[in-house]
């Protein structure tokens, strides 16, 4: 059922990232806790505004799916690739926006230690990973698999695959062949500490892929992502502190069933404000507070890769010996933002209950 549904173009760029598409692994992508993050967006909330011009939807899920192809077309690793597959299990409605919302707007991992026990009060999932003689705590944390996952400025299959759809999906800074030029130039290979990394074995490529993924570094940071994200935080807050919505129901529901409660909610303020965020097409920015304007100040999170890369019989990170790269990241660095972004109209979020 997942498969038949895709979007044409992403079941073409699921091709790329891996020829073979692992029947075993369909299981457990229909089961019910990974069918719920298919109800949820990449975007973060951007979809729901028209301040953004998303080209079309792409969940959570696809992104979780997406992650576990890079991971088995590098290792033929079952277990590597059920835990990029689960890697996002927990995350809730509107994504990071309730990182935001619980004053982790620079980390954004707030909503991470859930995982493990959604894996295990799932009926479907234990039941199939009993059959696969897997043990939890092998795919509940892909923390421990660093081709899935590492530190930041690495390479990793999580940080990969978001790149990809991001410039894909959300800010067309690439089309599939420049995706399948990149990827094909990628393989493991060693980093400073001995650890496996994924690499690219052409620094050209790996100059090319960093200077058009620079162009995406801005966005994830940028002031109207940024006021979007924290709004979204708020309105949330607001439906929670007044008893028309938990936590819980965050973990439960898809994005567009939260969005309904938020449109029926009988309070006005709340529901006509999530109004007016719909129908916006711009944010402002400023360095001094505004008043009588949504007006916030918060920081993002700094998401970028410096990846290794082979060059004259030797394994380096392309800043090492790229003048144009180290350009694009210092570049990047570099960017300057206002204190304070908003809406161009007054929206405080409840902080107590009734």
């Amino acid at each position: 059922m997942y498969m038949e549904k895709l979007n044409e173009e992403v079941r073409q760029y699921f091709k790329i990232l891996s020829e073979e598409f692992p029947e075993w692994l369909l299981e457990y992508i229909e089961t019910p806790e990974m069918q719920r993050i298919h109800g949820t967006s990449m975007s973060c909330g951007t979809d729901y505004t028209k301040v953004f011009n998303i080209k079309y939807w792409y969940s959570n899920l696809d992104h979780s799916v997406g992650v576990a192809l890079i991971i088995w077309h590098f290792t033929k690793d079952k277990k590597q690739t059920l835990a990029g597959l689960f890697h996002d299990i927990a995350t809730p409605t509107f994504k990071h926006c309730i990182d935001f919302m619980n004053g982790d707007s620079e980390h954004q991992e707030s909503t991470e230690e859930r995982t493990e026990q959604i894996i295990r009060d799932s009926k479907e999932i234990m039941t199939l990973l009993n059959r696969d003689a897997i043990k939890v705590e092998e795919i509940s944390d892909y923390h421990i698999y660093p081709i899935a996952d590492n530190d930041t400025p690495k390479l990793s299959a999580d940080r990969f695959e978001y790149t990809f759809s991001s410039g894909l999906v959300f800010h067309r800074v690439w089309e599939l062949d420049t995706i399948k030029e990149i990827y094909n130039n990628v393989s493991i290979l060693k980093n400073e500490e001995g650890i496996q990394e994924l690499g690219f074995n052409d620094w050209k490529v790996c100059e090319k892929y960093i200077h058009i993924i620079s162009k995406l570094w801005p966005e994830w940071v940028s002031d109207k992502d940024r006021t979007v994200m924290q709004f979204l935080a708020d309105i949330v807050k607001s439906m929670n502190v007044r008893g028309y919505l938990t936590i819980n129901d965050l973990y439960n529901l898809s994005e567009q069933e939260v969005i309904n409660k938020i449109l029926t909610c009988e309070d006005e303020y709340i529901r006509e404000n999530f109004i007016k965020f719909q129908n916006a097409t711009d944010t402002y920015g400023s360095n001094i507070p505004v008043e009588d304007k949504y007006c916030i100040s918060v920081k993002g999170k700094k998401r970028y890769i410096i990846p290794l890369t082979k060059y004259n019989n030797s394994i380096c990170r392309i800043d090492k010996i790229s003048q144009n790269a180290q350009n694009d990241i210092e570049e990047y660095f570099n960017i300057k933002h206002f204190k304070y972004t908003g809406f161009n109209f007054e929206f405080k979020p409840y902080e107590n209950r009734i």
